[in-house]
């Protein structure tokens, strides 16, 4: 068991996934957002001989409008050609810049966080996200405009226009991820939306594939989004699979990226089950890639002892869905994900996509006749983990707050190998995250507790 130690980030916009935060405050706003959009096209466009064609897409946020508008305007102003998507997932933005053959793809959302915020990610043309490099230079360039090539202008302005039929091409996209030969028929499904930028496409998937569904959370109106339901809120859903003798309750996050599945007897699955049951099934279908399987350093202990039963190697990477993405490219995996619910199988999307992970779930119910609780109840058993959040005044670095690093000695000497500690720093504010695994509730409940003191002993 290793203490795990985490750089505090030095980007001024990017964190770990894109750039974050309250609409209309800075870096949040339209000024920056245009300057983005400038900055992208530049990169986008390097020895091409044609006007960069980029992607862009939404959630339901009401600040969506805004930033749509001030990016587009930064990409026109370039001489680049923008393709408005609408509210669509952020996955489907990922598919649609490869099928279009775009050079680049935009969201915006904030995912999961509340809609007074938001946010900005960027897929290259491959449709995976851009590389650590690509994102410092964007930095660059954002503090610079001097770095930005020269405006054209006359017809070498650009145009923006709707692609209007952007959630049904992504619907066919993503229905072809469920196995041809089966069908969902017979099988009642609750989607719950989350408000969000899935509220169209997600019931149609799941109805198109032959399911009886209910669909919850397809009502956004700009500012619920998220707002007590969805994959952090699942009660609606487990409430609903209950009152209708479900089979399954699928939640997703804002920009659909994300899941949660509910078993009809409405426990709660997290991505860390989700990802066992489907590595086990892969490996014995002959499709797990190097029979190896890609997680975070927040996967519970349970996971990695249920792969190695299985003769399953489990890849660790620190946070974030653009981490477990690189290293399966990276080692030629194609399974990962984490327990919070953003789960990829490269065999199918270049990003985690909540639509294509229930599919995957759904087809191995179909195939083994099973319900879910027997399957996610066999897949792993998990160990008890606590997890903390402290809001502190400052990232200041690990190595350099002697009390806490005191105590994750002392937690570790008292674990012994039948447990783990994971310390680190959220990627986008300054809160200190512990977590403790172990045998006992109790203790490491009060060892977690222990860090946590520490931490605000290290500041006062």
């Amino acid at each position: 068991m290793a203490i795990k130690k985490e750089k505090v980030a030095e980007r001024k916009y990017f964190g770990t996934d894109g750039i974050r935060g309250t609409a209309n405050v800075w870096p949040m706003v339209p000024e920056v957002a245009l300057r983005l959009g400038r900055a992208v096209t530049a990169i986008a466009g390097r020895g091409k001989s044609h006007a960069p064609k980029i992607l862009i897409g939404k959630d339901t946020r009401l600040s969506g409008y805004m930033l749509e508008q001030a990016i587009a305007a930064g990409i026109t102003s370039m001489g680049g050609q923008v393709l408005l998507c609408g509210p669509v997932p952020t996955p489907a933005v990922a598919h649609l810049t490869t099928s279009m053959r775009a050079d680049a793809g935009i969201v915006i959302s904030a995912s999961h966080n509340p809609y007074d915020d938001n946010g900005i990610k960027i897929f290259g043309g491959d449709g995976f996200k851009l590389p650590d490099a690509l994102e410092a230079e964007l930095e660059s360039m954002l503090e610079d405009e001097a770095k930005i090539a020269t405006r054209p202008t006359g017809p070498g302005i650009g145009r923006a226009q709707n692609l209007e039929d952007a959630r049904g091409r992504y619907v066919v996209f993503a229905k072809n991820a469920f196995p041809k030969e089966l069908t969902l028929e017979r099988l009642r499904i609750v989607v719950d939306a989350a408000h969000g930028a899935a509220y169209k496409v997600a019931p149609l998937v799941f109805s198109e594939l032959g399911a009886t569904v209910t669909a919850l959370g397809v009502k956004p109106n700009g500012v619920n989004i998220n707002k007590d339901v969805g994959a952090l809120h699942p009660d609606n859903v487990r409430a609903e699979v209950v009152k209708r003798k479900a089979n399954i309750g699928i939640a997703l996050d804002g920009d659909a990226d994300r899941l949660i599945v509910v078993d009809e007897k409405g426990q709660v699955v997290d991505g860390d089950a989700v990802m066992a049951m489907c590595a086990r099934r892969m490996k014995e279908d002959g499709q797990l890639a190097k029979n190896s399987l890609v997680a975070t350093v927040m996967s519970n202990l349970g996971l990695e002892r249920a792969m190695k039963q299985l003769g399953i190697k489990l890849v660790r990477t620190p946070v974030g869905d653009r981490h477990v993405v690189e290293a399966m490219r990276k080692g030629g995996f194609n399974l990962g994900g984490e327990q919070s619910g953003h789960l990829i199988f490269l065999d199918h999307a270049s990003t985690g996509d909540g639509i294509v992970a229930a599919l995957q779930v759904l087809a191995i119910m179909v195939r083994t006749g099973k319900p879910l609780s027997e399957l996610a109840r066999t897949a792993m058993t998990r160990v008890p983990q606590v997890l903390e959040n402290i809001n502190l005044p400052s990232r200041r670095p690990l190595e350099e707050m002697p009390k806490l690093q005191k105590a994750m000695k002392a937690a570790e000497a008292k674990l012994g190998g039948d447990g783990r500690i994971l310390v680190r720093w959220s990627g986008t504010e300054p809160k200190l995250r512990v977590m403790v695994e172990g045998l006992h509730d109790g203790e490491i409940h009060a060892l977690a507790l222990d860090m946590v003191a520490a931490a605000k002993a290290d500041f006062s």
